[in-house]
This record gives structure tokens, C-alpha cells and sequence, in this order.
């Protein structure tokens, strides 16, 4: 490998120079590869690395590498092959198209740096690169870790296919303090509040009272379990067992209407059901829509979903939350002002929540509590078994915040009598 002046001449006159790298990579048998450079210290440098790459057999050559939106089809190619989830894989779609591509798209792999990374990262969240309807918008931190994560992702699919040496996401990311890193993003998500991400007890009264009509199994049984909404869609009547009182998650449906497997092998248990939500399902089981079938069109149909649509087919998540959720709220008075006014200057009031993992977080937080406040007082892992999460470390960052502490004052007063011998705090 050799790095040597360039001089000529143009056909206009002009005398140019320039710095090259000669060099044989071990492409097809030892190809010559030629990169001119306008400085000697950047040849210099490209040659040390390149010389590196070339003995370990990893070198790409510009000339011969693609484009990141190139490499980024193969990657959602790869996703689709491997049978990934069609939502996962629509995420991924929608992080190439609408994030990646704009900056990074006409780039090719062997050029991409640790910090063109950075810089990217810098300008998704300034909202330099435009969104999907073209205009600037910055994106959330979660966002873009989302988007690094993706674009590291594809990347280590080039590297597997031999179009580039090393992920240089993934270099960056472990240069970083990934415990600061994480520590600083808890800080922003911040810890999930009564009130606020959690609705009060108060509140669900409300909600149970107002509930009726198609809407009141699917969630009274979303509040009495902490299913996620996927898992109450993909609910089939075999999964629930009325003698032992419980409901197995052994399947979810995703946003595509796909039954699939729930997220984790945790996720497939069994959840307890309380009296009220027993009986409630037992007198839905009678109302509760049949799916007909080719086969016998005419007939009384099968009971397959526990909360189906009105054909007895898989019900829509928005369906549940804009005709069912948001609606009992406002007729339980669970509101909060949408920061205008109508035509007589009253305020407008919407919904106080506007997603069904409000109730997944408030049963979290019901299994949390001391059985003096109205709560089941379980155990973390009794917790994280009952929201199906893949381990406790989850729970604890999510809900840890929750448990009841043993440090009030009068077990304090305990210890200490306790710790020195004291029968009354008073004695002297």
C-alpha cells in the first residue's frame, strides 16, 4: 500500500495535484483500488486504516460499497424473510423512509463515520431533517434512540452480507455511559404519576359505575387484569376458565388484525379473575357476537373472540378507545380541559386518558398496594407475573416507585425501641 503525488493538467490549462492511495484489497482475488485525496494526512490516514482492514479481511472499497438506502432495503427485506412481526417491520419501513433516507440515503456505507452519527442524531433533534409531511420537527430523545437503534440494525446486516467492515453506530454506542445515558433518559421519561399516567381509585369507581352496554366486559376485564389491548383483542372464549376463575394469555392480535404470539414467553399466563368480572363475562358469553362461516352461512355462528366486532371478528384498537374508553370517561366525569373554549366561551373537556394502558398501569398499581388502601399487596414477582413482563428488572424501573415503604414513622419507632431495648419511647 503505497501513497504517492498525483500532478496533472487539465484540458482547460490548469495544473491539479492531489494525494492517492494504491493499494490491493482481497476482493476477487486481490482487485486494485485507487482513492485520491486532496490533503497527504487525510491519505495518510485512510492508507493506515485501509491496511488494517485489508490484512483482516474486511476492507470495503468506496467504489465497491452501496448506499445506505440501498442497505436498507436488503435490511427490510432480511426483516420480512425472518418473519418479524408486520408492525416491527412497518416500524422499521417508516425509520428508513421518513428519517434515515432524507439525510443519510445517497451516502455510502464505507463513508459513513462515528461523527456523521453524531451529527445525525444532533440534527433529528433539532428537526433539521424534515418529517414526513416535509416540514422541520424535532424529535423526541426516545425517537431518536429508536432511529439509532434501527439504523445500527441496519448496518449490522451489511456488515453480515461483507458491504462493511465494522458498525460504527454500534462503536459510538459503546464509547457512551450507557448507565448515564439510560439514568439520564428515566429522568426525562420521569416516574409515572396517580393522577396524571395512573387513574385514582376515585376515578376508576367512576368509570366502573358509568360502565354499560357492549363496552363494560371488554373494560371492566381491561381494568380487573391488566391486559394489554392487544391481548384483550386476541382473547378467545377457550382462554377463559370460568371453574378456576382465570383467563390465559396464550395469544395477542396486532395492529394488522395478526394473531400472533404474545410479546415474550412471559407473557403467556394466567391472570386471576375477580367475582365482578366473572359474572360480568358469563352473562356477555350469551350476548357476545358469533363469527359465521363459509361453511355454514346460515347457522348460529361460532363464539371464537371474547370482545369481537359485531361479525364476531377480531375488533379494532381504535374502535375500543374512541367508542368505548373515551366516551365512559367523559360520562364519568373523568376529564380534563382541551385547552379551548366553545362558542359560548365554556371550556371544552376531552378525556382525561387517552389510551388503554391507563388501566394496565392503574392494575399494575391495585396489585401494588397495601390491602388497607384497596389494593392486592403482591409481591414484585407476583407483579411482573401478572403483567407478563420479561423480567422484573421491567417492573421495578416502571413501578418500583409504587411499593409501599417500611419506613414510616411508626415502624421507625419499632426499630428503635427494638435496636435499644426500650419498652416506651418516653422512658428516660
Amino acid at each position: 500500500m503505497s501513497v504517492r503525488k498525483r500532478v496533472w493538467t487539465t484540458s482547460k490549462g490548469i495544473e491539479k495535484e492531489a494525494w492517492v492511495v494504491d493499494y490491493v484489497d482481497k476482493v476477487e482475488g486481490g482487485k486494485r483500488r485507487l482513492k485520491s485525496f486532496e490533503k497527504k494526512k487525510d491519505a495518510a490516514a485512510y492508507a493506515a486504516a485501509a491496511s488494517v482492514e485489508v490484512r483482516e479481511g474486511v476492507h470495503t472499497a468506496d467504489s465497491a460499497s452501496i448506499t445506505i438506502a440501498k442497505a436498507g432495503e436488503f435490511w427490510i427485506a432480511m426483516a420480512e424473510r425472518n418473519g418479524l412481526e408486520r408492525s416491527t417491520v412497518e416500524a422499521y419501513r417508516q425509520h428508513l423512509n421518513l428519517h434515515i433516507s432524507p439525510y443519510l440515503g445517497t451516502l455510502k456505507l464505507s463513508q459513513l463515520s462515528a461523527p456523521m452519527v453524531r451529527e445525525f442524531e444532533d440534527k433529528l433533534a433539532r428537526g433539521d431533517v424534515p418529517n414526513k409531511d416535509g416540514e422541520p420537527k424535532p424529535r423526541s430523545p426516545a425517537m431518536v434512540k429508536k432511529i439509532r437503534t434501527s439504523l445500527s440494525s441496519l448496518i449490522s446486516d451489511a456488515q453480515e452480507r461483507g458491504l462493511i467492515s465494522r458498525n460504527v453506530v454500534r462503536d459510538l454506542r459503546a464509547k457512551r455511559k450507557r448507565g448515564a445515558e439510560r439514568r439520564a433518559e428515566k429522568r426525562q421519561r420521569g416516574k409515572l404519576k396517580i393522577g396524571t399516567d395512573i387513574p385514582t381509585r376515585e376515578e376508576i369507581r367512576a368509570v366502573v359505575g358509568a360502565l354499560a352496554g357492549r363496552w363494560r366486559p371488554i373494560l371492566l376485564t381491561a381494568i380487573f387484569t391488566g391486559l394489554r389491548s392487544s391481548e384483550l383483542r386476541g382473547l378467545r372464549w377457550e382462554d377463559v376458565d370460568f371453574e378456576r376463575g382465570q383467563i390465559s394469555v396464550r395469544q395477542r392480535a396486532d395492529r394488522f388484525n395478526k394473531i400472533g404470539a404474545p410479546k415474550s414467553d412471559s407473557g403467556e399466563r394466567s391472570v386471576p379473575l375477580p367475582p365482578l368480572v366473572l359474572n360480568t363475562l358469563r352473562e356477555w358469553k350469551i350476548a357476545c357476537p358469533r363469527r359465521q362461516t363459509t361453511d355454514k352461512p346460515d347457522g348460529p355462528g361460532d363464539l371464537v373472540y371474547v370482545f369481537p366486532n359485531g361479525a364476531g371478528e377480531l375488533e379494532n384498537h381504535a374502535n375500543i378507545v374512541n367508542r368505548g374508553f373515551v366516551p365512559l370517561q367523559i360520562a364519568a366525569r373523568v376529564t380534563k380541559k382541551a385547552g379551548k373554549n366553545d362558542a359560548d366561551r365554556r371550556p371544552i373537556v376531552g378525556a382525561k386518558y387517552t389510551g388503554l394502558h391507563a388501566l394496565r398501569h392503574f392494575y399494575a398499581s391495585w396489585c401494588i398496594n397495601r390491602r388497607v388502601d384497596g389494593g392486592l399487596e403482591l409481591p414484585a414477582k407476583a407483579v411482573q407475573e401478572r403483567l407478563g413482563h420479561s423480567s422484573i428488572v421491567m417492573t421495578m424501573d416502571v413501578y418500583g416507585h409504587l411499593f409501599p415503604r417500611s419506613d414510616d414513622g411508626s415502624e421507625l419507632a419499632d426499630a428503635e425501641r427494638s435496636l435499644l431495648g426500650i419498652r416506651d419511647i418516653n422512658a428516660t
